[in-house]
């Protein structure tokens, strides 16, 4: 959740560690922080809230040094505040150390600390990490990898440690277990961070470190080693990515950059895999393992938050395309409740960083059963990507912005494609249905380019409506969970309560909240539910309720129904999603914008949950 960045080498640290903490920003910003080291002297600057305060709190103050560490901090021990931001120093004030992920027996490990006389001056388990890693290295006598290494074989729960010592002044020394962590590799220099935005500025050389593994960095030199102080072959990757991937350009949020962004991502997605004029989707994942999905007993996908609706528009696209049946769990549970999973079943994670913890861990205790793992990420190299057994990246980008939305789009673009060419491949879908998804699908991009053409309405729509207490999100069929993600996104963005339903159950309980003040989303484009949504926007109209409608381009039943309207192009219903979420997307920004939020950072959200 919080984001890292490290430097060893012969530039000022201070300089590169600040832009790298303004580039991770969206992995947290409840408070921040930077320890440099120069003349062996530790100097540590730490802030509550964003990067911005931290830099205006330091002008004029020492910030010389060729090496530093520096945090951006999503809270989980201790509320956000000075004396709990990160870096954190040891007790006797040799040691600095920043930590992105939970310590689960750091209470145990406080007492005994406290019993030695140990004092504490946060309520952090990264303090607490620290001063027993300088208790081990003390009465042990060892150098401080070799404590850090006792000291992560005790420790339970999840990590990635950059630490810095006044007796070492060129070295970083790092670890990580189930949170990421990436070193960029220069010309006598070494960058360290959670992902590679703070990176690609000055090297596309990088290392994706392993959980387990111990790094040594210096200036001039990589060791990494495993916690049985073994050496392992660091594996050098190249950054597919450009600098202005992870810069605004011209838009006044990631955000609303993100959502425009679309056409080009979901074309990126669909380049060389969807081939409509010769009939073929070339997707090597799914071809080299046609066999586990044709003979699936079951999928089972598993994910969390906007990547968990994407699972639910996919459960219904592989029923229907390729008749194999599909459960969509929440990651978070299932990992907890001792799911029945036998070899021959097909587990599909999707995850946007790749490095969702509740899905790492539910993917290796499958993985151990005997399930066939299929990765649909966006970050390369990620966690999930290396555990899988095969899987299909969404070429989405960079998503900077927390609210997801071109990453949702990437995922689906996917999804659609593996449903087609499972289904094709399965004879559950002929030939000429198969011919016309594809060209529905590739027709995406453009149709996009329509909708955010003129979102005028949209923007009208957001204002008019910024002040209401509570949204209604309904829709039927394929539309049901982008009606869920509709509300999430509002939720995020604009701190609204909002809830998702399917239109059909409105009368089982949600239209006891109907009035003339409540909004009612509809996505009711043109699809087989059609008649029955007609039905379900009557009733709400009939009870006085305000309906906005996600309607189908020429249809002029809905739109006359409606109080407000957004529409999209017509398109099949099997692709429809792609289309009818992205003016739930604009409307979740416009309505944050209008009430003065920070819609790329909202309140109490990270980008990427990599603890529990």
């Amino acid at each position: 959740m919080c984001g890292i960045v490290g430097y060893t080498g012969p530039r000022e640290a201070y300089p590169i560690i600040l832009k790298g903490l303004k580039r991770l920003e969206y992995r947290g910003y409840d408070s921040s922080g930077v320890a440099l080291l120069s003349n062996n002297k530790l100097k540590v600057y730490k802030k509550k809230g964003k990067v911005a305060e931290l830099e205006d709190s330091v002008i004029g103050l020492d910030l010389q040094g060729t090496i530093g560490i520096g945090h951006t901090r999503w809270a989980t021990h201790g509320e956000p505040s000075d004396r709990n931001a990160h870096p954190h120093q040891s007790q006797s004030g040799e040691l600095a150390m920043i930590h992105n992920g939970i310590i689960e027996n750091y209470t145990q490990i406080k007492k005994e600390l406290e019993s030695k006389g140990y004092h504490f001056k946060s309520d952090t388990d990264t303090e607490v990490l620290l001063n027993f890693i300088e208790d081990i290295k003390i009465n042990n006598n060892c150098a401080l990898e070799e404590a850090l290494r006792i000291a992560l074989k005790r420790v339970v729960g999840a990590y990635c440690i950059l630490l810095i010592s006044n007796d070492d002044p060129t070295t970083i020394i790092a670890a990580r277990k189930g949170s990421p962590l990436v070193i960029g590799i220069g010309k006598g220099e070494h960058f360290l961070a959670s992902d590679a935005s703070p990176i690609i500025e000055y090297t596309k050389e990088v290392v994706y470190v392993n959980d387990y593994e111990i790094a040594i960095v210096k200036p001039d030199e990589l060791i990494l080693k495993n916690l049985g102080n073994e050496k392992q072959t660091p594996f050098i990757t190249k950054l597919d990515m450009e600098l202005a991937a992870i810069e605004k350009g011209g838009y006044d949020h990631f955000m609303l950059k993100e959502i425009h962004e679309q056409p080009n991502s979901i074309f990126d997605c669909l380049r060389g895999r969807l081939l409509p004029q010769s009939g073929q989707i070339m997707m090597g994942g799914i071809e080299n393992n046609m066999d586990a999905f044709i003979h699936a007993n079951r999928i089972v996908i598993v994910a969390c938050g906007t990547s968990w609706h994407a699972g639910l528009i996919a459960e219904y696209l592989i029923e229907e395309l390729c008749r194999i049946p599909v459960e969509v769990e929440y990651a978070s549970e299932f990992r907890y409740r001792n799911p029945v999973i036998h070899k021959g079943d097909v587990i599909i994670a999707i995850s946007q960083s790749g490095e969702t913890a509740d899905t790492l861990v539910a993917l290796e205790s499958a993985k151990e059963k005997g399930a066939f793992i299929f990765g649909v990420v966006n970050a390369v190299g990620s966690s999930i990507a290396r555990l899988s057994n095969a899987g299909a990246y969404t070429h989405s980008g960079p998503e900077i912005g927390v609210a997801s939305t071109k990453a949702f789009t990437g995922q689906l673009a996917v999804l659609m494609m593996m449903a087609l060419k499972i289904g094709f491949a399965k004879k559950t879908i002929d030939e000429k249905r198969y011919l016309q998804l594809m060209r529905d699908l590739e027709s995406v991009p453009e149709k996009i380019k329509e909708i955010l053409a003129n979102t005028k309405e949209i923007e009208r729509i957001a204002e008019k409506y910024k002040d209401a207490s509570d949204f209604l999100f309904l829709g039927r069929g394929y539309n049901f969970p982008v009606a869920l993600e509709g509300a999430l996104k509002l939720k995020e963005i604009s701190y609204i309560h909002a809830e998702g339903y399917p239109a059909a159950e409105m009368k089982h309980g949600p239209i006891a909240l109907v009035d003339e003040k409540l909004p009612v989303v509809f996505v009711a484009t043109k699809d087989s539910y059609y008649q029955k949504i007609v039905s379900n926007v009557q009733e709400i109209k009939a009870r006085k309720g305000k309906v906005i409608a996600v309607a189908t381009i020429g249809d002029d039943i809905i739109p006359g129904m409606a109080d407000d309207v957004m529409l999209v192009p017509d398109i099949d219903e099997v692709i429809a999603p792609l289309l009818s979420v992205v003016p739930l997307q604009l409307l979740s920004y416009y309505v944050g914008l209008y009430k003065g939020l920070d819609v790329d950072k909202p309140r109490n959200l990270a980008k990427s949950v990599t603890v529990e």
